[in-house]
């Protein structure tokens, strides 16, 4: 009679395979896209604020508009429904962006870190979140603006709608960088009176043609000056300053980059 032994074999570096494969496009993917979108959809306190109030802006500010300002041709109801449909894109892309900020406070940040998402793939994710929800006040404020007398040329509001939307989703960048870089509390306390002081300042509640000239000076060097410029351009003609495509991009570049060196910082200590 035989006598057999059960050997156990003990796996060992040799067999085991430590190789971990990065997923392409650094963990990007449609999935965490889509759960970003119905979370943010199911937020109906973001929703009435995002829509909603820029909707009664104009309503309040906009429609009343019977005749041009000092030293302007162009329809103020057009003007006015350009300027809250893009302070509407800014409010949503930023209040999306810094919804980071109570995620990091319950420690989704950091556990997104022990998987293989990437720093921009993740802000990535944010980013077009922003830019699908900002899209629901522009296209909404545009029609209302229509119904309600706002005059352009025929190829002017589409271009115009197009300049606006995106303009405004981009300023998510924004909301990410606060979010990362103060506590969940104090993010929206931040974000909510900083932008409407950047969109006083750069000109988008009204036209810088009846500004002094150092406020038209001082405009020129915000965030919002270059952007807004270029949504109207499509209204206002004339000659396009390549400074305001500069200007955006500067500061669209400076604030994503400073979102992923945040995003970074944030989770290195896992």
């Amino acid at each position: 009679m035989t006598d057999y032994t059960a050997v156990q074999v003990v796996p060992t570096a040799e067999h085991i395979n430590l190789d971990r494969k990065v997923p392409a496009h650094g963990g990007f993917n449609g999935r965490l896209l889509r759960i970003e979108l119905l979370r943010v959809l199911r937020n109906k306190r973001t929703l009435i604020f995002t829509v909603l109030l820029p909707l009664v802006f104009y309503v309040a500010f906009g429609v009343p508009q019977s005749s041009k300002w000092r030293g302007t041709d162009f329809d103020p109801k057009a003007y006015e429904m350009i300027s809250f449909a893009l302070y509407g894109a800014l409010a949503a892309s930023c209040a999306i962006g810094a919804g980071v900020a109570v995620e990091r406070a319950q420690g989704w940040s950091r556990q997104l870190r022990l998987t293989p998402l990437s720093g921009p793939s993740y802000i990535a994710v944010k980013v077009i979140t922003a830019m699908i929800t900002a899209a629901l006040p522009v296209i909404i404020v545009f029609v209302i603006g229509a119904s309600t007398g706002a005059s352009m040329s025929t190829g002017a509001w589409p271009v115009s709608l197009l300049l606006t939307w995106i303009g405004g989703s981009l300023f998510a960048s924004l909301g990410l960088f606060v979010g990362y870089l103060v506590p969940s509390e104090n993010a929206m306390q931040i974000l909510g009176p900083g932008i409407s002081l950047l969109a006083f300042a750069g000109g988008i509640f009204y036209p810088l043609a009846v500004m002094s000239d150092t406020m038209r000076t001082v405009a020129s060097f915000t965030p919002m000056w270059g952007l807004s410029q270029i949504a109207r351009y499509p209204m206002l003609g004339g000659s396009f300053d390549p400074m305001w495509l500069v200007s955006g991009v500067v500061w669209i570049g400076l604030f994503f980059a400073g979102a992923v060196w945040r995003f970074r910082r944030d989770t290195s200590r896992v």
